[in-house]
């Protein structure tokens, strides 16, 4: 496609992806070719029209719905590599594709034989049943979307971006709802919900067109075709081509089931039911290629966005005979429509079939505005206030209920989700949910302090919180198995089943006691009150054994104590001491008796052999001694 007059071609958006050219326009977006420069490689760069981004609940939504197709991880999924926004282009950076889509196939072959066809739905299906397990809804499955790669892998494009897209195009004050009508569900043209099974509905008209190379829904204006498909029901492919396996008529009939609850769940349990019956059929089955099915007949009726009128009136353009355009005319601004070929002239006698068609677009626009298919839209209040919001539902027709949840992006009191969503069409009156952000989801950490673990377990759950981990301590003030602490510590707000750790309680710490008897008194007191013990140190008496100032005796002597607990020391005040007899000038026998009569030990030393026994010297010789000290006397 050319890219002359392109301003993106050459841009690098977002500081990364230059964009090389131009690969496609759609009715939401323009696919480039660009280069991600930091990682060297080509990517698919989506970028939406302009008119969405200046919508902030698309924004929005387009960021939750990338990150949610970003987290497929598929071989027959095109990966999204990254989303954002650079001066007004709100875009998706994909894996790029190169090759082409089922539609090129569809408008060059014409019908395929039912082997090609399921070759090409098994992959198709696999990627479905791989989001539909991630709780992903496609919401788009066609033809456009299913691109076959150069080297024959299937793959599956844009998961989400039909909801992303709703945001904005899906509201009461556009008063259409925009799809590609010949894949719609009747679920999504009625109430404008979709669920797995909508993927299936649609898969099963994807797989209508590749055997019969004609749509299953073909009309002169969408809403002719939303109404078959709400009341028409899906033609059997064989009534198309003659011949058609009939259990080919029944896998179509199962998956293209009006009733959803009568399709097959998700894509998964549609897979197993494709590959049930590709068993059951002959290879002259499956390599049948219908004959007489131009490939210019699945071309005849292209694919487009279109406008399914809700509420507004609906005029229809002036028709050609090179072409004939729908228009959907909400107010005075006309809405992009469909385009239908018409490559046969209009026949002369014109005007009965103009006037089936006047009678046909009467009664459907009785069944819809004035009829019991009568519609509202649910209005865009994601992100406003609930007062605003309510009053929004109820000015659409609508009967609004409230329910609160929590979230951690949504400020309190803001409408964070409606059900049925933005741009459903509902019928009037019906009930709508808004669901209203409580504000972050937290719970305060309960005052655990004296609990027993059991208690403190129980008000944790109580709270919505957890018991983490638990560790013992000694303590003085808190009895044994009773909590001392909490961390984080009580009054912290914390999210849901977060956990709390606990400290709980051993008791009193035991104090061994060190025998310190002989010890200085007071080193020892010292030592008695850094392990916490009270020392009374005031007792003294003398000793004969322990010095002065040492520990004569202790009390408790060993065992343990607790913190505060005393310890009695008596503290030596060293012998007696008394008063040295003076002997000198007695006979030895004398002055032994006196001295140890007085309590002394005596020594005896001889000068000159002592032979007289009188007492010359003594030591010592006057003064006090210690009581049972030795007196050294000298006789001659």
């Amino acid at each position: 496609m050319s890219s002359t007059g392109d301003a993106l071609i050459g841009r690098t958006l977002d500081g990364r992806y230059r964009v090389l050219s131009r690969l496609a326009d759609g009715g939401m977006a323009t696919v480039y070719l660009a280069l991600d420069e930091r990682l060297e490689r080509e990517v698919a760069l989506k970028v939406m029209r302009p008119h969405l981004v200046h919508d902030e609940a698309f924004v929005s939504r387009f960021r939750r719905e990338a990150r949610s197709a970003a987290s497929l991880s598929h071989p027959n999924v095109v990966a999204v590599f990254d989303q954002g926004q650079d001066d007004g282009h709100a875009f998706l950076a994909m894996e790029y594709v190169p090759g082409q889509t089922l539609r090129d196939v569809l408008r060059e072959e014409g019908a395929l034989s039912p082997r090609a066809a399921l070759d090409l739905l098994e992959p198709v299906l696999m990627a479905l049943a791989e989001a539909h397990g991630k709780g992903l809804i496609h919401r788009d499955v066609k033809p456009e979307n299913v691109i076959i790669n150069d080297n024959g892998t299937v793959k599956v494009a844009d998961f989400g971006l039909a909801r992303a897209v709703s945001s904005q195009t899906m509201t009461s004050s556009s008063g259409v709802l925009l799809g590609t009508v010949a894949y719609l569900s009747p679920e999504q043209v009625e109430r404008g919900v979709a669920d797995a099974r909508s993927d299936v509905y649609a898969a099963g008209l994807v797989l209508f067109e590749m055997l019969t190379g004609t749509k299953a829904f073909t009309g002169e204006t969408p809403i002719h075709v939303a109404y078959q498909h709400v009341h028409g029901g899906v033609p059997a492919p064989s009534e198309r081509v003659p011949g058609m396996p009939a259990s080919l008529d029944e896998l179509v009939a199962e998956a293209t089931a009006r009733d959803p609850d009568e399709r097959p769940a998700d894509a998964a349990e549609l897979l197993a039911l494709l590959r049930r019956t590709r068993s059951g059929l002959t290879a002259g089955d499956l390599d049948a290629r219908p004959a007489g099915v131009a490939a210019a007949a699945a071309a005849s009726v292209p694919t487009a966005t279109a406008a399914l009128p809700v509420r507004d009136r609906t005029a229809l353009a002036p028709a050609s005979d090179a072409a004939r355009t729908t228009a959907i005319d909400v107010g005075s601004r006309p809405l992009e429509g469909v385009v239908v070929a018409d490559r046969h002239r209009r026949p002369r006698n014109w005007w009965p079939a103009a006037a089936a068609s006047v009678l046909l677009a009467a009664a459907t626009a009785w069944f819809f505005f004035l009829g019991p298919g009568a519609t509202a839209t649910v209005p865009s209040v994601v992100d406003r206030p609930q007062e605003q919001a309510v009053a929004a539902v109820r000015a659409a027709e609508l009967d609004p209920t409230v329910q609160q949840a929590f979230s951690e992006d949504v400020a309190s009191g803001t409408v964070m989700e409606i059900r049925p969503g933005v741009g459903s069409t509902v019928r009037r009156g019906s009930d709508v949910v808004l669901t209203v952000s409580k504000g972050k989801e937290r719970y305060a950490v309960p005052d655990l302090a004296g609990s027993s673990l059991a208690e403190a377990r129980r008000q944790l759950e109580s709270n919505t919180l957890a018991l983490g981990k638990v560790t013992e301590a000694f303590s003085e003030k808190v009895p044994d198995g009773q909590v001392v602490s909490s961390t984080p510590k009580a009054g912290t707000q914390l999210k849901r089943d977060a956990s709390v750790a606990l400290v709980v309680s051993k008791g009193r710490q035991p104090i061994s006691v060190p025998d310190l008897t002989g010890k200085d008194a007071g080193q020892a007191q010292k030592t008695l009150e850094d392990l916490g013990l009270s020392v009374d140190a005031s007792r003294q008496e003398n000793s004969d054994t322990v010095a002065k100032g040492g520990v004569v005796s202790q009390s408790p002597r060993d065992g343990t104590l607790f913190r505060g607990d005393e310890v009695t020391l008596v503290v030596s005040k060293g012998p007696v001491l008394v008063d040295v007899p003076n002997v000198i000038g007695k006979q030895l026998p004398e002055a032994r008796r006196i001295l140890e009569g007085a309590g002394f030990q005596v020594k005896v030393e001889r000068a000159l052999g002592g032979i007289f026994g009188t007492v010359r010297f003594q030591d010592p010789e006057n003064g006090k001694a210690p009581k049972g000290s030795t007196v050294t006397v000298t006789i001659v």
